[in-house]
């Protein structure tokens, strides 16, 4: 009788522990969305006046800048993307045509 009533508690677990897989379908939606601004790379000797002064002030004046790009959005923004190096360290600012830097 104890066998019986271990192999009926058995095979009830196993009944219960029992998996059953279904496939599952996610539709996952991949959005890519397009960067409509324009980069222009523009020589440094060529950056106004007032992007070059900015570019003298502290704390910038400790950086050097190696390339400098006209940033144009879609909504007609434009300011100029400069990358800069101090030593082993790069960075990018983003000044406007007026000399203002844009955070």
């Amino acid at each position: 009788m104890k066998k019986f009533i271990l192999s009926a508690a058995f095979l009830a677990f196993a009944g219960v522990a029992t998996v059953s897989a279904k496939d599952v379908n996610v539709s996952t939606a991949i959005v890519a969305q397009q960067d409509s601004s324009k980069k222009e790379p523009v020589k440094l000797e060529e950056l106004p006046d007032s992007v070059k002064a900015t570019l003298q002030k502290d704390p910038y004046k400790a950086w050097t800048p190696s390339a400098a790009f006209l940033v144009t959005e879609a909504n007609n923004v434009s300011y100029y993307w400069i990358d800069v190096k101090k030593e082993q360290e790069t960075a990018s600012l983003k000044i406007d045509k007026d000399g203002k830097v844009i955070q």
